[in-house]
């Protein structure tokens, strides 16, 4: 239906606009029935709806809400590396919220995982910007595809919950651009969510909710974001000065508070009323873009999304490995089954994005259907998930059952009480029951598959002593289904970590500046987050990113790229054939990285471009084609304000994760951008000899310069040139005896600060 936004701001009062830049209660927006404008709701997501009783709400989900699909959580979603998958989701997710009249679902959320520790990394998918990028325009575009909208969260640098509402996060803007925005970037740009979500924190000494730098320069001036923003809820510091900033909408309902805050302001001319317009109507184009994408009857079948909670389960789950081919189990002979989560599965986090489900899979009920009569599985509890000691008499009888089967597959994870929405992690370990256990019963059988259930890595000290280990992270209501077709061969594993696991907790990057002092964390570690750390600082990890083990083999060959050379506004595609060497059906993820050889910054070992999924029958091989653009070989240049090429040569590494790469190749590429330096008294010969035009300028001088430009003559003159590369060029007027005047110095300033003005 065709609305003139701008004549209805014409009849509104100061007062009804104010009224439209806050909720009416705690889901819902407010409505002015005399002009039309409805209400909508919005409910948590962001991997199954969460619309709780009555229309009321607790935000942290203690009260009940209505049964929906709970697909796996974020952190295994991002696992899948499957795009199409992800998208699938999303839609499913958009059906169900037209089922329910909901509008807008609160995700996709896509901060970046700085630590193992942070409490809400389940629902985060990624410790690399570019995957994360990929998996949120994903879940964006099938949300949004069934006319309900989403809200790419927690924009930004949201990456602990510790006083996650008062936290100052202080990182530098190379970092913050490459790192921590670069995930929403990619979102916005490909797939345009109705809402963006304001983060709690600061940034660098601003609230993200009052950020005119985070919220117009950069998410509306330079990505080109349509929607509104809004709060995340009671994240508002002062509500002039964030509507100001560029903040539509806050939530939840303020009571008036804010909305006669926002009149008051506009009255005394400290908020212009075009500003209060504006916000208006960038929400109302949102709201009415809802109404009339609403489907009237809408409805979705529980069953169908319940199998595809199911398939998608089994691509997020990652084999972490498998001696011996212990995995796939046969489905004969005597099976022990050991562990509390066999039974009481933890299949999702804690906290707002808690998901009643419409029906839950018991994971030892799905192994005893798939074995049938051909197995004897028995099960042990073990352990009680409500307790971190341990008890004998469970662990007696569990030891017991190992000893007299055949094969143990022990369930182990992360109780609820262990990480949530709220609070972080204290440690990366298991409960010490788990850990005992699981050594208890090495002790007797040597056939040991693991199942975790957790939403972030763990440390495990028993890796050595067990044979397989398959990750499920919280894999959903049908992870119980999921986790059974994988163990027993019904589905080939073709999963891979979206995060480094470390085999200590000192490994982690931020390590040391995690989660700060007081109100303040600074980010040390800048750049190097994830595997960009472990790499650099060459700490081998206990499963790499992008490590996953599949039932089925792959072999990489004939890495090709269509040109050897280009300039930086022009793209290379790149081709790799994949063939299937195993003897089942299975998926591989094609990953590639690049890497700039030679750089004058600080860069990663190399850095996640592009990734495929790839489904592969026995013996059969497919090639796949990369197009990598400017991005690819670009970093963030603060002084140019823009990403930047440097001219020279990159490496395209292609592989099956982040420390397997099978295949290499080399384009040059040409830099459309010089960057201006500029000159001093106090620039090194060495600035000046790696200059072209400074090159060329000394290069000429080098008749009347002696042996003082550089030469390799002998030992010792290349270590007088190593001196002098060092040296500013004032310390040379001094020790040159006249060779090297003021004169000469200025004029040759003058010449290049000329020429880098030109």
């Amino acid at each position: 239906m065709s609305r003139n936004i701008k004549q209805l701001l014409a009849q509104m009062t100061l007062e009804e606009k104010a009224s439209l830049c806050s909720g009416l209660n705690f889901w819902r927006t407010k409505p002015i029935e005399r002009l039309g404008i409805p209400s909508i709701m919005m409910t948590d997501g962001p991997h199954g709806l969460r619309k709780q009783q009555g229309g009321s709400g607790d935000h942290l989900g203690i009260g009940d809400s209505v049964p929906s699909t709970c697909f796996p959580s974020g952190a295994g979603l991002a696992a899948s590396w499957d795009r199409d998958l992800i998208e699938k989701v999303g839609i499913a997710l958009g059906e169900e919220c037209q089922a329910e009249d909901v509008a807008i679902i609160l995700g996709p959320a896509l901060n970046i995982k700085r630590s193992p520790l942070c409490g809400r990394n389940f629902e985060y998918f990624s410790e690399d910007p570019y995957l994360s990028a990929e998996m949120a325009a994903s879940h964006i575009r099938g949300v949004q595809s069934q006319g309900i909208g989403t809200s790419a969260k927690h924009y930004a640098v949201n990456n602990q919950e510790h006083r996650r509402m008062t936290v100052d996060a202080v990182v530098d803007e190379r970092t913050l651009r490459e790192i921590y925005l670069a995930g929403f970037e990619g979102a916005v740009k490909q797939s345009q969510p109705w809402t963006v979500m304001s983060a709690y924190n600061k940034v660098n000494g601003e609230y993200a909710s009052e950020h005119p730098y985070l919220l117009n320069d950069i998410l509306r001036e330079e990505w080109g974001f349509e929607g509104f923003v809004v709060s995340d809820w009671g994240a508002v510091n002062e509500r002039v000065a964030s509507l100001a900033a560029g903040l539509e909408l806050e939530m939840p309902g303020n009571g008036g508070f804010g909305d006669n805050k926002i009149v008051e302001a506009v009255k005394k001319g400290q908020l212009s009323e075009e500003q209060l317009d504006l916000a208006v109507e960038r929400y109302l184009t949102v709201i009415f873009k809802a109404v009339d994408s609403k489907k009237e009857n809408a409805s979705f079948n529980p069953a169908d999304h319940h199998r595809l909670a199911r398939t998608v389960a089994a691509e997020c789950m990652v084999l972490l490995k498998n001696e011996e081919g212990i995995l796939p189990l046969r489905k004969q002979g005597g099976i022990a089954v050991i562990g509390e989560l066999a039974k009481k599965p933890r299949y999702q986090g804690g906290g707002s994005s808690h998901i009643v489900p419409t029906k839950l899979d018991i994971p030892y009920d799905e192994m005893a259907a798939i074995a049938s009569d051909k197995a004897e599985i028995n099960y042990s509890q073990g352990y009680e998930l409500a307790k971190d000691e341990l008890d004998d008499k469970l662990l007696e009888e569990a030891v017991r059952a190992a000893k007299n089967a055949d094969v143990a597959v022990v369930f182990a994870g992360l109780p609820d009480r262990y990480e949530s929405e709220g609070y972080d992690r204290e440690h990366m370990r298991l409960p010490d029951n788990h850990n005992r256990l699981i050594e208890a019963v090495a002790e007797v059988q040597p056939n040991i598959v693991v199942v975790l259930s957790n939403g972030s890595p763990v440390e495990l000290p028993w890796i050595g002593k067990v044979k397989g280990i398959l990750e499920g992270y919280l894999g959903g209501q049908a992870s119980g289904g999921a986790i059974a077709d994988l163990l027993f061969g019904e589905a080939n594993p073709s999963g891979k970590l979206a995060e480094t696991f470390p085999i200590e907790l000192r490994h982690n990057p931020s390590h040391l500046n995690f989660p700060g002092e007081g109100d303040q964390v600074e980010y040390r570690e800048g750049l190097f987050v994830g595997y960009r750390h472990y790499e650099a600082r060459g700490v081998k990890p206990l499963f790499a990113f992008g490590h996953g083990l599949s039932y089925t083999t792959f072999e990489y060959t004939d890495i090709t790229v269509n040109k050897n050379s280009i300039v930086d506004n022009e793209t290379v595609r790149v081709s790799v054939t994949v063939k299937n060497t195993g003897d089942q059906t299975g998926k591989e993820i094609v990953q590639l990285y690049v890497r700039d050889s030679q750089s004058s910054v600080t860069r990663p070992e190399k850095e996640l471009k592009e990734f495929q999924k790839l489904k592969l029958e026995p013996r059969e091989e497919k090639m796949v084609t990369f197009e990598l653009d400017k991005r690819a070989f670009a970093y963030y240049n603060v002084s140019l304000r823009d990403w930047h090429v440097e001219t020279g040569e990159f490496e395209i590494l292609v592989g099956s994760s982040s420390t397997q790469i099978a295949l290499k190749a080399i384009v040059h590429v040409t830099s459309t951008v010089s960057v201006k330096k500029k000159f001093t008294r106090n620039s090194t010969m060495g600035d000046l000899m790696s200059d072209p035009v400074g090159a060329q300028i000394m290069h000429a001088m080098r008749p009347n310069a002696g042996n003082q430009l550089p030469s390799t003559d002998d030992e010792h003159q290349a270590m007088m040139n190593a001196v002098m590369m060092g040296m500013p060029l004032r310390a040379m007027v001094a020790f040159s005896q006249g060779a090297f005047t003021e004169d000469t110095m200025d004029g040759i300033l003058q010449q290049l600060n000329g020429s880098n003005d030109s």
